[in-house]
C-alpha cells in the first residue's frame, strides 16, 4: 500500500483545529475527506498511549469509510504534574472538550502542587502520534514532540487547545500568540508529519 502514492484519504478527527492543521501539512494532490462529511462520531479512545489511541482512530475511521485514514492523537505533558494531562488532555475539558475549562484545571493543579509555581520554569511538551491505517492494517505510526514550558497566564487567541499556555523552547510567545504559519512549521504535529510523509 505504501509503495503507491495515496491520492485520497480521510482525516480521522472531529476536532476542527486539528483538521485545519493536518490539511495544511498534506500534499495538495491528495483529496481530503473529513469525518463530518460522513457524520461519524469518534470511537472510544481506551489506549494507554498516544500511539495506541491514534491507531484506534485511524483503523476505526478507515473501516467505517473504506478510505485510508490519517489520524492524530496528541496532548500536553507537564513534568511538574507527573506528565498530566497526557493522553487525557482533551478529557480535561469535560464532555464538550472546553479547553478554557481544561486550562483552568491545569492552573488549579499547579496551584495545588505549589502556590509559587509561577516563579519557576514549568517544563512541558506537546506530543503527537500520527498513524495511517487501511481498514485493519497499520501502514505507519510515528511520534513527534515539541519541548517548552507553561506560561503563567493564557496568552493569544490563535491556535486551539492548550496553545495559549504553551511557550516553545527558545521562544517568548505562546503558540496562541503565534501566526498559524509560524506554529505549523515547528509544532509537534509538524515533527510527526516529517516522519510520516514518506508514506504519503
Amino acid at each position: 500500500m505504501s509503495k503507491q502514492k495515496i491520492n485520497k484519504l480521510i482525516i480521522g478527527t472531529n476536532n476542527k483545529g486539528k483538521l485545519r492543521e493536518i490539511k495544511s501539512l498534506l500534499p495538495k494532490r491528495i483529496k481530503i475527506y473529513s469525518t463530518s462529511q460522513f457524520n461519524l462520531r469518534s470511537p472510544v479512545e481506551n489506549g494507554k498511549t498516544f500511539k495506541e489511541n491514534s491507531l484506534i482512530k485511524s483503523r476505526y475511521f478507515s473501516k467505517k469509510t473504506g478510505f485510508i485514514c490519517l489520524a492524530d492523537d496528541s496532548g500536553l505533558e507537564i513534568d511538574f504534574l507527573d506528565k498530566s494531562p497526557g493522553i487525557y488532555s482533551a478529557r480535561w475539558g469535560g464532555r464538550h472538550g472546553d479547553f478554557s475549562k481544561a486550562i483552568r484545571k491545569v492552573y488549579r493543579e499547579l496551584n495545588k502542587k505549589d502556590k509559587d509555581w509561577k516563579s519557576k520554569k514549568i517544563s512541558a511538551r506537546f506530543i503527537c502520534a500520527l498513524s495511517i491505517s487501511y481498514l485493519n492494517k497499520k501502514i505507519a505510526c510515528v511520534l513527534g514532540n515539541v519541548e517548552g514550558y507553561i506560561s503563567d497566564k493564557p496568552k493569544g487567541k490563535n491556535g486551539f487547545g492548550y496553545d495559549p499556555i504553551f511557550i516553545p523552547l527558545k521562544k517568548r510567545k505562546t503558540f496562541g500568540e503565534m501566526k498559524p504559519s509560524q506554529k505549523y512549521k515547528m509544532d509537534h504535529r509538524y515533527q510527526a508529519f516529517k516522519k510520516i510523509k514518506k508514506f504519503l
